[in-house]
Parts: structure tokens; C-alpha cells; sequence
């Protein structure tokens, strides 16, 4: 059953909802009165992401890096609520750690099927329900990373993901030009979440010196405004490409 609409009704889709910038991007969606459908591999955390928004919320268990069960997700998605205004396309895995020559293929692999094949998915299936909504057209906003455009040490196969998606984000904005429908990548840098957990404190991040160093972090909520700002511009307005860091991380040069 479609949920009746009206004007201020809006649909933000979120994936790798279960923690981190996901949950608290989903939290901001919904104090600003969004409705959300929240994605991710493992339904327990989805499902505490989803108590605590308050909002009107769909949870779909899925693992982005399979076909039928993300094209399942957003038949479902359109099935109730109609429509689908953002796609935030968050979920994601660092991978292994390793350099040029010696990284694991098989880690490899995985981390391209999430990063790359997973973000490919869930855009590609939004795009379909945002060209044929009435109104037409919509905004992917795809988490990068700042690795899209500065690597660290030993991190190839995360790296090449990120580059990638910058790919997949411009290619969106073409392909989607002609329905009303635009595409940002949003490179965060140190947001402190529980993936990251250790490089603000404890052990460090790894440097370019091979040393292991304490960097700056900011808290993922900052993030989740950005990512909510720009999902509520008018469709006027394209906002292509942001970079966001903790102040005084090593960004350009990295060290």
C-alpha cells in the first residue's frame, strides 16, 4: 500500500544505516521530518537506528553487494511509500590492509563487490524509481572518502573503491541530467565513528613516514548536517562534489 502524500512529504533512503554516519545521518532526516527507509546487512542495528529516529520508518535487511535482494528493497520502498526524493549510498567496508604488491586478491575483491558493485546497485535502483516518480527526478548522494582523492599508506584496495565511486557519482550526474536527477559525493574525513575508532586516540593512523599517529576527529553528526543540507536544496540546485575533515587532519599530502 502507497502512504498517502502531501506536499512536504519526502522519502530519504539510507544504507549502512546501522551505526556510524549512517545512523546519525538517519537521525538528522528524521528530526527534520523525513521519512526513512533504512538499509544494511544485519537487522539488529538497523532496527536501534530506527527506534531512535522517531520518525516513519521502513528497515529492509539487505546486503547491498546482492541484485535481487537490493532490487527487492526498492520495489519495496516504492511499493510503500510511493517515491524515493535522496539516496544516501553510505554503506561501505575499509578492507584489507596491504600495498600494490602484496594485497590480498580475494580482500580485494570483497572490498570492490561492497564499495564499488554495492553503491552501483542501490544508485541504480533508486535512479529507476526517480525517473519514473511524478514529480520526476531526485538526489544520490554517494559517501566517498577522502581516500577518493588522497590514499593512505597500505590502503589500495579501499582506495581504488573510493576512486571508483567518484566514477559512479559522475556518471550519475550525467546519465541523470535529462530527469531532474543529481548526484553529490561527499568525502569525509576522520569522522569519529566506530570504524575509526583507535585514530583519534589509542594507536593512531598510519603516515606516510610509516609512523602511527593521533589525528583530529570530528563528531559524525557534523557530517549528517551537510549530507541533510544539501538533500534539502531545491532542485534547482546541484551540489556536485565536498570534502569535509576534522580540522587539522593530514589531508593534502597526507603528513
Amino acid at each position: 500500500m502507497t502512504t498517502p502524500q502531501h506536499p512536504d512529504f519526502r522519502v530519504a533512503v539510507i544504507t549502512g544505516a546501522g551505526s556510524g554516519i549512517g545512523r546519525a545521518t538517519a537521525h538528522e532526516f528524521a528530526r527534520r521530518g523525513w521519512a526513512l527507509a533504512l538499509l544494511g546487512r544485519r537487522e539488529e542495528p538497523v532496527r536501534r537506528t530506527a527506534d531512535g529516529a522517531g520518525a516513519q520508518t521502513l528497515v529492509l535487511p539487505v546486503d547491498v553487494t546482492d541484485p535481487d535482494a537490493v532490487a527487492a528493497a526498492f520495489a519495496r520502498i516504492a511499493a510503500v511509500y510511493g517515491r524515493i526524493d535522496v539516496l544516501f549510498n553510505n554503506a561501505g567496508t575499509f578492507g584489507p590492509s596491504g600495498s600494490v604488491e602484496d594485497v590480498d586478491l580475494t580482500q580485494w575483491a570483497d572490498t570492490l563487490d561492497v564499495n564499488v558493485t554495492g553503491t552501483l546497485l542501490c544508485a541504480s535502483s533508486a535512479f529507476a524509481v526517480m525517473r519514473e516518480q511524478r514529480p520526476q527526478g531526485g538526489r544520490i548522494i554517494n559517501n566517498g572518502s577522502v581516500s577518493a582523492r588522497r590514499p593512505r599508506p597500505r590502503s589500495v584496495a579501499y582506495t581504488a573503491s573510493k576512486h571508483a565511486v567518484t566514477g559512479i557519482s559522475r556518471s550519475i550526474a550525467l546519465d541523470g541530467r535529462p530527469f531532474g536527477i543529481t548526484a553529490t559525493q561527499i568525502d569525509i574525513g576522520n569522522a569519529e565513528t566506530e570504524l575509526l575508532a583507535g585514530i583519534g586516540a589509542g594507536k593512531g593512523a598510519a603516515q606516510p613516514d610509516g609512523t602511527l599517529r593521533a589525528e583530529p576527529v570530528f563528531p559524525p553528526e557534523h557530517a549528517a548536517r551537510m549530507v541533510v543540507d544539501v538533500a534539502e536544496l531545491p532542485p534547482t540546485t546541484a551540489v556536485h562534489e565536498l570534502v569535509i575533515t576534522a580540522t587539522g587532519m593530514p589531508y593534502d599530502g597526507r603528513g
